[in-house]
């Protein structure tokens, strides 16, 4: 395997920590490898367009991952990746911080001042932009749940998965006495462990109708990608769409699918996965 090959590997897990696109994750760790080096001779040796690695390394400094010299020329230096860790946490603190504070002060507006009239039976849709957006989603619906969700994926979403709230919030759901069920295609056997750590309630493997996203909880809500989406998972997270809806037609048509492939699936224990794919 080439450098460039293990960069690709690694850039994909830290697309989602430090909210970075593909280009910039893929030149922050040329930089850490490289050291010290000029945006022109970076630009050259990964054959991207200088303008282009100009507006990249221009976005780095401004989030701190990366500082420039006062020499001349200037050379370009990363942040090492603790550091880097770090800037990423302390700005999703802050945002956090922000958004309850002005919440807080604007639902004590709007309660004070306004009177809102809630309760309808017509089924919502919305169509959600962004994998962050997406999985944001998928952990309001799983902390919020006390049954059984169904997740129905890709081994790569999960990779994905894993790296965001969601994990956390399967333990929360269990310990309201609900359960998530991961579904997922697996061909390779030394790939049970990997799948493990997303530390799902159960696991089971089966050949996927597709390679789309499918989350479901029972009488409550669905949330659905299709395989293009899942396709360009290595690429800009804001090419992934999902469709989230409450209409109970479609919600108990995934759901009886779900429990159908459950009911035909094989549980992650097995250790003759290869022969299971197979049939």
């Amino acid at each position: 395997m080439t450098f460039q090959d293990q960069i690709t590997g690694i850039a994909s897990e830290l697309e989602m920590i430090l909210d970075l696109d593909e280009l910039e994750a893929k030149v922050y760790l040329n930089l850490l490898r490289a050291g010290p080096i000029t945006a022109s001779a970076l630009a050259k040796e990964l054959d991207i367009d200088r303008a282009r690695m100009y507006r990249t390394v221009d976005k780095l400094v401004s989030r701190n991952i990366i500082s420039t010299t006062l020499s001349s020329p200037k050379l370009c230096i990363a942040a090492e990746p603790q550091d880097a860790l770090k800037i990423a946490l302390r700005k999703k603190e802050d945002e956090v911080n922000r958004i309850k504070k002005d919440g807080e002060a604007i639902i004590e507006k709007i309660n004070s001042e306004i009177t809102t009239k809630q309760g309808t039976n017509v089924p919502t849709f919305r169509v959600v932009q962004g994998r962050g957006n997406i999985y944001a989603d998928i952990a309001q619906l799983i902390e919020n749940s006390s049954g059984i969700i169904y997740i129905s994926t890709t081994l790569e979403d999960i990779s994905r998965m894993y790296h965001s709230a969601i994990p956390e919030k399967i333990t929360v759901c269990e310990k309201k006495g609900g359960k998530v069920r991961l579904l997922v295609e697996l061909d390779d056997p030394k790939l049970i462990s990997f799948v493990k750590r997303f530390n799902a309630t159960e696991t089971k493997i089966c050949k996927l109708p597709s390679k789309g996203r499918m989350v479901v909880q029972k009488d409550k809500q669905m949330i659905m990608s299709d395989s293009t989406a899942a396709s360009q998972m290595s690429s800009n997270s804001e090419s992934d769409f999902s469709l989230c809806t409450n209409s109970s037609e479609m919600v108990s048509n995934i759901h009886s699918l779900c429990s159908l492939l459950w009911d035909t699936a094989q549980p992650i224990t097995s250790l003759d996965v290869k022969n299971y794919i197979k049939k």
